[in-house]
């Protein structure tokens, strides 16, 4: 399991970041797609990984989100 963050962009689509997994970003037309299209992006990402024999980020769940 990975931790995602979603949040509205400036175009009008949603981004989805999975901040263990460095440059792991996809977007979505609503808050759903987004999710779906990060799930896919986290799944290529790490087949892409083990493919090339690189090692797999862990999660880590330290992402903190803070209104200030």
């Amino acid at each position: 399991m990975r931790e995602a963050v979603i949040y509205p962009g400036e175009d009008g689509y949603w981004v989805a970041e999975c901040p263990s997994l460095p440059g792991c970003v996809s977007q979505g037309t609503s808050r759903e797609d987004a999710i779906v299209n990060i799930r896919e992006a986290i799944q290529a990402y790490v087949l892409a990984l083990e493919e090339d024999g690189l090692p797999v980020p862990d999660e880590s769940f330290q992402t903190m989100l803070v209104a200030i």
